[in-house]
């Protein structure tokens, strides 16, 4: 027989037969492997076990903990999600059912109204199916067969979907006892290995994502091999409720959303100064780096966004308005301005790199089910950056910002992984450029040694990116950080510095953001530290808690003396028994309590208790304040 060369993951290369499966190679390399096998990759596609290999290739084998395998185990837990709902409810109709991060979905029409109960029954069915162990069987049909065997179906979402596929497309199928569902793939071999599943909730979802289209029920769930796994993901999502930044911003009286602008998040006094505490650190840092700060305008002339590519690529997201029967846009990016704001003078190669950091306002268009909290809002402030440099400046710019950024997330204690996203399918430029671009960038993180995942096609429609995601302290990520490498913007708007030779030459641009937003990076330290904000953060770091009125002089004295030394203290002077004010401030998370008494007075002393740490003992006042200053200083965390 023909045979064909594979080269696994570790380098080493094996001759199999043509036409041999997936399966079977992983059987042959070892039988404990074929065991762990949810599917293969083949020259960075994940296909089925059942895949058979036709040609030299490059192979991995994949289990649960990888993420292609992790994408398959899920996405057939949505296919047995959308098998147990047409059993319990045949009426209903089929949309789409994808893996997502941590999980699945599947979206149903349905007349029946989803409920809590209902997800339990859902579940069980699940387990029914997961217990048959039935076979998915993949086929493929002609587009008109294809689209006749789904209205046979009275699957009218999915003859949709067929009737969009481009002409050349392959149409396949999948099929697991009575159920069939129309899909790319790819899947499990059967439905025996989802050991492990949990229904989560119940949301609306437009058809499409489009407001114009129907409502439609969606049901997420998650699934593992393991029911310690899952036990332990259920965990970290009762832990996450917990510390929904939504909740505990209520509670500290950080925030609030109100119906007057829905996506418009307001900022209480506590909560600015949780704001302002983030922005004088962006502040001092970055004039240590020898970046100059900038204000540019929320609402620029439309032409502005037409020149820089935005209107094109971006319009959908955009606010527009009327000025002296002028059209403008409210900016949903810095970068316009910042340019507009380098082009004002011709610079010299001598003045470059110049370093433009913008605490800038942005407006952008969010669906209303998409809003969150402040994770998802509609007008957030960008901690931006537009960098302008030399050619041969490119890699030092970049190490540059790489440095600043992971100064900025060790100084709260996060910890990251870096992505590269390369060219989208709209996008401006050459491909010249935008090779350059990404190699730069890959030359720098190389250069760092840091690790990185490419992200093919997610870059910026003008530039390739490295994208930062933190990792909270129950294990989340959350992209925050980018860096953007552009020769588009220098090139639409003439921008020219002159060279050293006299003449005229186009600048190099870099947009980054460390903080990502404002809000929402507020919105990621909430949940972070459980609104337990490390005290160079905390809206208020010192409760003083007399025991009585005869004390209050002593507790006003020593207020006014932290207050005088830059110490955000409070005083509780209400008629309440001590120990009610200890909990009131124990639950409005003030890293230290003052109990003051007869004795604290007699010794010029007070009664430390910490948050985080309770009881501390009697200390001398003076020493308390000089160890909160010094605390803050080095922003301790």
């Amino acid at each position: 027989m023909e045979k064909v060369k594979i080269t696994l993951k570790d380098g080493s290369v094996r001759e199999v037969n043509k036409g041999t499966t997936v399966y079977d190679i992983a059987k042959e390399i070892s039988e404990g492997l074929a065991r762990v096998a949810v599917s293969g990759e083949i020259n960075g596609e994940v296909v089925d076990l059942s895949h058979s290999v036709e040609e030299d290739c490059q192979l991995s084998i994949l289990r649960f903990d990888d993420e292609g395998g992790k994408e398959s185990f899920r996405h057939t837990s949505s296919h047995i999600l959308a098998q147990a709902v047409k059993r319990l409810y045949p009426n209903t109709k089929l949309a789409i059912g994808p893996a997502i991060d941590n999980g699945y979905y599947y979206d149903f029409d349905s007349e029946h109204k989803f409920t809590p109960e209902d997800l339990e029954k859902i579940e069980a069915e699940m387990q029914k199916i997961v217990k048959e162990k039935l076979e998915l069987k993949r086929f493929e049909l002609p587009r008109n067969e294809a689209i006749k065997f789904m209205e046979d179906q009275g699957e009218g979402y999915k003859v949709e979907l067929i009737q969009d596929l481009p002409e050349d497309a392959v149409i396949s199928f999948y099929q697991q006892g009575e159920f069939v569902d129309l899909c790319a793939g790819p899947h499990l071999p059967s439905t025996e290995k989802v050991k492990a599943i949990k229904l989560l909730s119940v949301a609306g979802a437009y058809w499409r994502g489009d407001e114009k289209n129907k409502m439609l029920q969606r049901i997420y769930g998650t699934a593992f091999e393991k029911k310690k796994d899952l036990e332990e993901y259920l965990h970290r999502l009762e832990e996450a409720k917990k510390r929904d930044h939504r909740k505990i911003g209520k509670e500290l009286d950080l925030f609030s959303m109100q119906e007057e602008g829905p996506g418009f998040p307001f900022f209480h006094p506590k909560g600015m100064v949780v704001r302002n505490q983030l922005e004088n650190f962006w502040r001092e840092e970055h004039v240590k780096r020898g970046y100059e700060e900038i204000k540019t305008p929320i609402i620029l002339n439309e032409q502005l966004w037409r020149q820089s590519g935005h209107w094109d690529h971006y319009q959908q997201n955009m606010y527009f308005t009327e000025i002296d029967d002028q059209r403008y846009a409210v900016k949903p990016m810095n970068c316009p301005g910042a340019i507009l704001s380098f082009r004002r003078k011709m610079h010299s190669y001598r003045d470059l790199p110049i370093r433009m950091g913008e605490l800038g306002l942005v407006h952008r268009h969010e669906l209303s089910g998409a809003l969150h909290g402040l994770m998802r809002v509609r007008c957030f402030t960008q901690d931006d950056a537009h960098l302008f440099m030399l050619p041969e400046q490119i890699k030092d710019e970049i190490i540059g910002v790489i440095d600043f950024v992971d100064h900025v997330y060790k100084s709260f204690g996060f910890k990251y992984h870096v992505e590269l996203s390369t060219r989208p399918e709209d996008s401006m430029g050459t491909d010249e450029e935008w090779n350059l671009a990404i190699d730069s960038l890959k030359e720098a993180l190389e250069s760092k040694g840091l690790a990185y995942k490419i992200n093919e096609g997610d870059g910026a429609f003008y530039g390739p990116k490295i994208d930062f995601h933190l990792e909270d302290c129950i294990g989340r990520t959350w992209q925050c950080g980018t860096i953007q490498l552009d020769f588009q913007m220098p090139q639409r708007f003439d921008l020219n510095y002159v060279g050293a030779d006299g003449e005229k030459h186009k600048p190099i641009m870099l947009h980054r953001v460390i903080y990502g937003s404002i809000e929402r990076f507020i919105g990621i330290l909430i949940e972070h530290f459980a609104g337990k904000f490390p005290t160079w953060l905390a809206p208020v770091q010192v409760k003083i808690l007399p025991i009585t009125d005869k004390h209050m002089e002593y507790a006003i004295k020593l207020k006014d003396e932290m207050m005088e030394k830059g110490i955000r203290v409070e005083v509780d002077g209400r008629n309440e028994k001590i120990g009610y004010k200890i909990r009131e401030a124990q639950l409005s998370k003030v890293p230290y309590m003052l109990v003051l008494g007869d004795k604290e007075i007699e010794e010029n002393s007070v009664a430390v208790r910490s948050r985080d740490k309770g009881e501390l003992g009697v200390v001398e006042s003076a020493k308390f304040i000089e160890d909160v200053i010094k605390e803050i200083d080095t922003k301790e965390m």
